[in-house]
């Protein structure tokens, strides 16, 4: 073969070869989602080839909408190394429902084996209405911390070994924020021992969050939904991690104390986030873990996943 051509097709599988890594100087980044959704308007078979395509290694994936637990599980147990399925919690059983209707939609899903994750609870959680359209399209949800279904969840959680990751919009709560912080570290307080991880960082800001960290050994965060390109596709008061693109210093610096506290997420909802923005925010992540040292880096792409998780270690 002609040296030309070679160095083609050796450029060519090298790509290949890092694609589901975030290159980093010398070596390579694995990086897990360890928070998405998806309904019945998206295959799975084109979550993974989006997962390729952005270089994501693994997901923590639950379903939404009209997708049975068992099409999850099933497709999961067809690609483990891809996809760690999580119980759904989200639903009328659980926004308007009894407890024991509640306790009964878990308990079916964990019977059916395979699941390794809990999806996010819904504490506080705002009407959501499309960025370019007035119609809603996700409900308000709000269930106190306290709540004997919250509580329920959270719960099954422990008994697993899985963190509980709640969504508390601590930006959007209003008058009644502190009252739900109250609450909210009470939680914490009862289970000091458990993983409790708070998606889109509770839309809290450096602050808050270093106090939190600060106060409690068992709280985490999820960067879900914390970048530029997701507040430009969003009315709601979500946190933004960066300047431009890159890590904003106080941000860069927070993860910097405390890298085990902060795991890589994008909590895709519906196929649009899958299929319009996903790659696009990978990406801009991809550049900001190059901001970060290569240990911190690890950490936040993956490490932190597969230690809360138990998941199996993607490499280095």
């Amino acid at each position: 073969m002609p040296i030309k051509r070679w160095r083609i097709w050796s450029s060519i599988l090298i790509t290949l070869l890092l694609e589901p890594y975030a290159v980093f100087g010398s070596g390579v980044i694995p990086i897990i989602d360890a928070h998405s959704q998806y309904d019945q308007e998206i295959a799975l078979d084109e979550i993974i080839d989006l997962m390729d395509q952005a270089g994501i290694s693994r997901v923590i994936l639950s379903q939404r909408g009209t997708v049975k637990a068992k099409q999850l599980v099933t497709f999961a147990s067809r690609h483990p190394d891809r996809i760690t399925p999580a119980v759904r919690t989200k639903g009328k059983k659980y926004a308007n429902g009894s407890l024991k209707e509640f306790g009964n939609f878990l308990d079916k899903q964990i019977k059916l084996g395979g699941f390794g994750a809990m999806a996010e609870v819904l504490i506080w959680h705002a009407e959501k209405f499309h960025h370019k359209k007035s119609e809603a399209i996700a409900p308000k949800v709000v269930l106190s911390p306290d709540n004997p279904k919250v509580k329920l969840a959270l719960k099954r959680a422990v008994d697993r070994g899985w963190p509980f990751i709640a969504h508390i919009e601590f930006a959007a709560i209003g008058s009644e924020r502190e009252r739900f912080m109250s609450e909210f570290e009470a939680l914490l307080k009862e289970y000091p021992d458990h993983p409790v991880v708070l998606n889109h960082l509770g839309q809290l800001k450096t602050k808050d969050v270093s106090r939190l960290i600060e106060a409690y050994g068992n709280i985490h965060f999820v960067t879900a939904m914390c970048n530029p390109i997701s507040n430009k596709n969003s009315s709601q008061p979500l946190v933004n991690l960066f300047e431009k693109k890159r890590l904003a210093p106080r941000w860069q610096s927070l993860i910097k104390a405390h890298p085990d506290r902060f795991i890589l997420g994008f909590d895709n909802v519906w196929a649009r986030h899958w299929q319009k923005i996903y790659i696009k925010q990978v990406q801009l992540w991809k550049n900001a873990l190059k901001d970060l040292p290569v240990d911190v880096a690890h950490q936040v792409a993956h490490g932190n996943a597969e230690r809360l998780w138990d998941l199996p270690p993607t490499g280095r």
